[in-house]
């Protein structure tokens, strides 16, 4: 289903599937992050869901400014398996650690249009609300397999209908895969 209109880059809580028809395949991905074949095989047939919730609150450490800052929560699972990213919008660097990607150190800010260097990184958005930075940059950066992960969050006209979009950059060295999950809202 299409992104009903109150949900926004400041509204994201809910339930967002993958929605395969539109997306792009992330095995390349997959296959500069070092992630095992019988394991990509399993992320690629299974339906990836997004359990998200966003909110504003104090940030988290390193962190230890006053003002408040947005934060989304994400429990992604697929095939029974489970990851959980914790993102704090305030551009610091933060570890995370899991059983899929290893030990990664990321960070998230709101971004603007203008600001995306990458040609395909900065393509397609909707520019919605009031403008300036009005996307979320996330980056992560593999501390064991030396991989970087570059993505863009933001609403995207796909087939006539908005839809809540990631187009996606992961480098390692010369090689580079670039996609797009385009999501459908579930509740």
């Amino acid at each position: 289903m299409a992104a009903p209109p109150e949900k926004t880059m400041k509204n994201l809580t809910g339930k967002w599937n993958v929605n395969y028809k539109y997306s792009d395949s992330s095995e390349p991905g997959l296959i500069i992050q070092g992630i095992s074949y019988l394991v990509r095989k399993g992320i690629l047939a299974a339906t990836l869901t997004l359990e998200t919730n966003q909110y504003e609150a104090a940030p988290n450490p390193p962190n230890e400014a006053e003002p408040e800052c947005w934060h989304i929560d994400i429990v992604q699972s697929a095939s029974g398996m489970s990851t959980e990213e914790r993102r704090c919008l305030d551009d610091t660097f933060r570890q995370h650690s899991d059983w899929l990607f290893g030990n990664v150190r990321g960070r998230s800010a709101w971004i603007g249009v203008e600001d995306i260097e990458d040609a395909y990184l900065k393509n397609g958005w909707l520019v919605e609300g009031e403008g300036g930075k009005n996307l979320i940059l996330s980056h992560a950066e593999s501390e064991d397999y030396g991989w970087t992960a570059d993505q863009i969050w933001g609403f995207q006209e796909v087939d006539g209908e908005r839809r809540h979009c990631r187009n996606i950059v992961i480098t390692k060295g010369d090689q580079r895969a670039e996609f797009r999950f385009v999501y459908d809202y579930e509740e």
